[in-house]
């Protein structure tokens, strides 16, 4: 006689292969880790060339002026003040200022990945004026140095600007020069110098294109500030410390406006510093310049809105969620073979029990390396079919019955459908989950109830003809 493990032996027996097989779960989970890492790579290198996410700020009028300064200095060994004549800088921002955007997305590929590039054509019109209060600031209107203003704009990278843009001043076309930003954009931009008076208001109309990629972001400055944009990307994201107050996103694009007061920006016109970059945390890197690094500390940080062009569906986050659920995908096979094991008399080896594992392991590879390819919906079809035909023909013959196969073969089609639900309704994830499970747990132990754990059965082992 031979003496069978018990019940219970077989249900840790089953746990502990289940727990082994976490290991390969997390090898796959590293692994879509490493490809998404080579995939960012890949579309950084895509947009090298092209321009970076984009910061764009302005028009702001920079006056420079002269003040009284007094410092302390050293002279034979005794410290003495003295007043001295200095240099500095007066931001003057628009009145108003009306920015139209028309935003052109773009798709390019390197290899299997894809990365989403834009060109912005900016225009806008902006009226700067000294305000009536101007001597409210402390600084006398004849120190100001108005023949050697500058109309300052800038732009996060100066790399993506294009040709053809163009500054007039009261119907004036004004030669462009580089450089010279704005601190919100890390000093990088373009300006023109204009020689004003300061006793009448001057309009200022401006266009210019830029490339770049992933977003776009304005960073208001002025009494007031709108900014219209349009496009024909399906998915935006709104981010920033000002959301559009009307948007329109269809299937075939966008559109979405801005409007900001200075009241609601926190910021006077007129400034003797100038605003540093968006605060830390917003959903786009500024590009940094060797120059900018060493930059003054300026004004306080600016408040940004920003539109994002986003991929509606990021397959590595698709994956990474799916292989979370795979100790599902095992537990549930196992317990289906356990039962089978327990209650129907179908003996499962150990070696069975990894092998099946594998293969529901090998489907997250298989996901992921076909969503790359071809979309993670596709992916997802192909990766399950290919699973499911390969466990239930081995069921077949694990189990010694098709019909015990069919009922493997269709546990695993209701599991990958049901993950396909979970992925797709991420709100309700849990709660499906949960009583997935639930149900699960019921089913069992409603048909191991009579079921003895500890007990050992003996299997009587048939006797040779000539014994009989």
């Amino acid at each position: 006689m031979a003496t069978e493990r018990s019940p219970g032996f077989k249900l840790f027996f089953a746990g502990l292969v289940g727990i082994v097989l976490v290991i390969p779960l997390l090898m796959v989970y590293a692994l879509s880790s490493d490809r998404q890492s080579q995939a960012a790579t890949a579309r950084a290198s895509i947009a090298a060339g092209w321009g970076g996410p984009q910061v764009i700020v302005g028009p702001v009028l920079v006056i420079p002026y002269t003040t009284t300064s007094v410092e302390t200095v050293n002279e034979n060994g005794r410290e003495t003040t003295r007043s001295v004549r200095v240099k500095k800088e007066l931001f003057l921002a628009p009145e108003t200022n009306a920015v139209t955007t028309e935003l052109k997305p773009d798709r390019k590929k390197k290899s299997i990945y894809e990365s989403v590039l834009f060109v912005a054509r900016n225009s806008g019109k902006a009226r700067f004026a000294l305000p009536a209060d101007f001597a409210r600031y402390g600084i006398p209107r004849e120190n100001l140095d108005l023949a050697s203003a500058e109309l300052r704009f800038g732009i996060s990278d100066a790399r993506g600007l294009q040709k053809d843009s163009k500054v007039i001043v009261n119907g004036q076309q004004l030669a462009l020069q580089p450089g010279k930003g704005l601190a919100a954009s890390n000093n990088s931009g373009f300006f023109t110098f204009f020689d004003w008076s300061g006793t009448a208001p001057i309009d200022v109309g401006y266009e210019y294109a830029i490339r770049g990629n992933e977003s776009l972001t304005l960073v208001p400055r002025g009494g007031e500030t709108s900014w219209d944009v349009k496009s024909t990307w399906p998915s935006p994201s709104f981010a920033g410390e000002f959301l559009p107050v009307r948007r329109t996103v269809k299937s075939d694009g966008f559109t979405s406006s801005h409007a900001v007061t200075n009241l609601a920006l926190g910021q006077s016109i007129v400034a003797t510093e100038d605003n540093a970059p968006p605060i830390v945390g917003q959903p786009y890197e500024m590009v940094v310049s060797e120059s900018s690094r060493s930059a003054p500390v300026v004004g306080g940080p600016s408040q940004a809105a920003t539109i994002g062009l986003i991929e509606p569906v990021d397959l590595y986050s698709q994956v990474d969620r799916s292989v979370k659920y795979g100790f599902l995908f095992i537990g549930f096979t196992f317990l289906a073979f356990l039962m089978f094991d327990v209650v129907g008399g179908a003996r499962v080896a150990a070696a069975e029990y990894l092998l099946t594992g594998a293969g529901l392991v090998l489907f997250f590879v298989l996901l992921l390396a076909f969503a790359e390819v071809v979309g993670f919906t596709i992916a997802y079809l192909i990766a399950a079919a290919a699973i499911t035909g390969l466990l239930t023909t081995y069921s077949a013959a694990v189990l010694k019955s098709w019909l015990r196969a069919r009922v493997i073969g269709g546990l695993l089609v209701g599991l990958y459908a049901t993950l396909y639900v979970l992925l797709n309704l991420e709100a309700y994830s849990l709660l499906i989950g949960s009583l997935l499970l639930f149900v699960a747990l019921a089913v069992v132990m409603w048909a191991t109830r009579q079921i003895d754990w500890s007990a050992k059965r003996e299997l009587v082992e048939e006797a040779n003809a000539s014994a009989a």
